[in-house]
């Protein structure tokens, strides 16, 4: 069942949050994490989201992403609501529509690169998955890693595996989490620049959490997370993140 659309909701709205709240247990105390939170994301844009360390991104786009539940509040992703289905519906939803990438990569160690971006079709009914595993390869450069494992590729080939993976399916929607929090600022650059390519080549929906700067200054929005609530960030960013900023994900 959808959320029943206000008056003024526009038809190609992606995410819509409302009220969106998350408590956890810590101690004999509840840890309020994100606070009647509120987020609309249109179809085709990018929207960065910053934060600093242990302000609850990453928890934020677990559950943007219904990979985890909502303590309160309302969640619809393609006008669905993901409180109406079970953990198998959210993954159906998911199947082909998103995509994910992540700052560890996430690559199985025992598969190859081609076997590794095969993986997200496994459940669709997408044809000649092979070839096209084998094409998006391709497309992030890495047309002769086919065969190579995770360990004899560099940080930045595994990466742009991932980055292969999340767009094999040809997802609406991609989730990002500090997918260069893990590289040299010069790989990170090219990992950026190949993102961005992608997503505007497929026309996909972008969302991440980062602590770069120079990765959110490349988003049509950027939203900054404190206190358990999201602000639109106005003033112009820095173009270097003081070290002291360059937090790990949440």
């Amino acid at each position: 069942m959808s959320l029943s659309p206000s008056e003024n909701t526009v038809p190609t709205t992606v995410l819509r949050a409302r009220g969106l709240s998350k408590r956890v247990a810590s101690g004999t105390r509840e840890l309020t994490i994100l606070r009647e939170l509120e987020l609309d994301v249109q179809s085709g844009e990018s929207v960065a989201i910053l934060g600093q360390s242990g302000a609850g991104k990453s928890t934020l786009l677990a559950l943007l992403a219904g990979l985890d539940t909502p303590s309160a509040g309302e969640l619809a992703m393609f006008g669905t609501s993901l409180a109406e289905l079970d953990e198998d519906g959210r993954a159906a939803l998911r199947n082909t529509r998103v995509g994910f990438v992540f700052q560890n990569f996430q690559l199985l160690p025992t598969l190859t690169a081609l076997e590794n971006v095969l993986l997200p079709t496994e459940l669709s009914t997408l044809a000649n998955r092979e070839a096209r595993a084998t094409d998006w390869l391709g497309r992030v450069g890495l047309g002769e890693r086919l065969d190579h494992l995770p360990k004899q590729l560099s940080g930045g080939e595994q990466q742009r595996v991932a980055l292969a993976r999340a767009f094999v399916t040809g997802p609406e929607l991609v989730f990002a989490d500090e997918p260069t929090g893990n590289l040299d600022p010069d790989t990170g650059e090219r990992i950026i620049q190949t993102l961005f390519e992608l997503n505007r080549s497929e026309g996909t929906t972008l969302v991440l959490v980062t602590h770069d700067h120079a990765l959110a200054r490349r988003c049509d929005r950027c939203l900054r997370l404190a206190d358990g609530q999201l602000t639109k960030v106005t003033s112009k960013l820095p173009a270097e993140a003081p070290d002291a900023q360059r937090e790990a994900s949440a």
